[in-house]
């Protein structure tokens, strides 16, 4: 396989702690991952250890991004996995700070009623995000968009907050399909009723496609617009993740074999991780970011997103991507406003596979960001949140006069 997020390319340097235990296959994979982190070599031998852990935890300080919270909830998916999600909510008297309850307050959000009639349900934005990541990867979108629309951010299963995979614990192989049905188990939950707004990045954008090839109904009567960024509707086994063809096809047919074998051995290989976390920082930063200014703390962010997945849910996502083949349900997207963005350097998801998505979707709005990579969202939150904002007065979602500017930035936000 060959279609994995930020995270998923990281997977490939946790090879290298298994060496040993994976033997040749092991060794060719470290060897194409450490060429990778080559760039940052030397720099990784002029800092003393000591000094990066503590720059680490400076940067953790100083830039608290994934710190905003909503209101908690959980859902269950049909094979009892509870699934976490957390709901923003616009009420008048509420704090959008705290997902429209007051601090502190455990009750739910208000319903207000109409001449004694419940008003109608607010459209409701729910994001998706990545393999390897969390909810927390849409920071900046959420930060810019709390007090004007309902918002819901979930994990997928065996990320973040969400439960391990029961179905997986007990061997059963994990795919997109049943990410699709989670999606339909979260809604179900954090948004019964009214107008949705899809949100996916790469694995939450395949998702999303899995969910309308299930439950076409409901992308016909509820969907009101969707984004589809950094993701692909299939073809993935074409993607070279910007290796010679000997060094991807060597990935390609060993890959799958050597993060099971890592997946058994977790707790040494969660050892190992944190022992090479220099290398993986670099490796982070070349598969996560196509510029060069990112800021510091916006990487780090990222490797600690992607540092949380454990390597045994790695490897049990991993194989799901090569199956991956929702270009037959885009068509379901037709009647509603799309937008589609990739970053031009993405190398996890080339902007290529956004382009093929916008064949399929030709009234949809396709932006390629320059200077981008996978994490578009975080390398470039402005841009991301321009064009959701612009989406969602498209969708009725917004009024058009609403100010997201300035939230979706990469300067310091402050906390939930």
């Amino acid at each position: 396989m060959s279609e994995i997020s930020a995270g998923d390319a990281m997977a490939t340097a946790v090879t290298t702690v298994g060496w040993r235990r994976a033997g040749v296959a092991g060794a060719a994979i470290g060897v194409i991952a450490a060429g990778a982190a080559a760039g940052v070599a030397v720099e990784r031998l002029t800092v003393g250890r000591g000094m990066r852990k503590r720059a680490r935890l400076a940067l953790d300080a100083t830039g608290p991004y994934g710190s905003l919270r909503g209101l908690p909830g959980r859902a269950a998916a049909d094979d009892g996995t509870e699934l976490y999600y957390e709901t923003d909510e616009i009420e008048p008297g509420g704090d959008p700070g705290t997902g429209g309850a007051p601090p502190g307050s455990a009750a739910g959000p208000r319903r207000r009623r109409l001449f004694g009639r419940k008003a109608p349900a607010p459209v409701t934005v729910v994001f998706s995000h990545g393999y390897c990541l969390g909810q927390d990867s849409w920071h900046f979108q959420r930060a810019a968009l709390r007090g004007l629309v309902r918002t819901v951010h979930w994990d997928q299963r065996s990320h973040g907050r969400s439960e391990r995979g029961r179905a997986q614990a007990q061997g059963v192989h994990v795919g997109i399909d049943q990410l699709g049905r989670d999606l339909k188990a979260v809604i179900d939950a954090a948004a019964p009723e009214g107008p949705l707004v899809l949100v996916g990045h790469s694995m939450g954008g395949m998702t999303i496609m899995a969910l309308a090839d299930q439950y076409p109904d409901l992308i016909r009567d509820r969907v009101a617009a969707v984004a589809f960024i950094g993701t692909s509707s299939g073809n993935l086994g074409e993607v070279s993740f910007g290796l010679p063809v000997a060094g991807v096809n060597a990935v390609r047919r060993v890959l799958p074999g050597v993060l099971k074998a890592l997946g058994s051995q977790a707790e040494l290989v969660e050892r190992g991780r944190r022992a090479t976390a220099d290398l993986f920082a670099g490796l982070i930063k070349r598969y996560s970011f196509g510029s060069r200014d990112v800021d510091p703390a916006v990487e780090r962010f990222a490797e600690r997103l992607i540092e949380s997945t454990p390597i045994d849910v790695v490897a049990e996502f991993y194989p799901a991507f090569t199956d991956h083949d929702k270009s037959a349900a885009l068509p379901l997207f037709r009647d509603v406003p799309v937008l589609i963005l990739a970053g031009d350097k993405d190398l996890v998801t080339p902007s290529s596979h956004s382009e093929a998505i916008a064949d399929q979707l030709p009234d949809a709005e396709l932006v390629i960001v320059p200077d981008a990579g996978h994490l578009v969202m975080l390398e470039h939150p402005e841009t991301v949140t321009d064009r959701l904002a612009d989406l969602l007065v498209r969708a009725g979602a917004v009024p058009e006069s609403s100010n997201v500017g300035g939230h979706g930035s990469t300067a310091q936000q402050p906390g939930g």
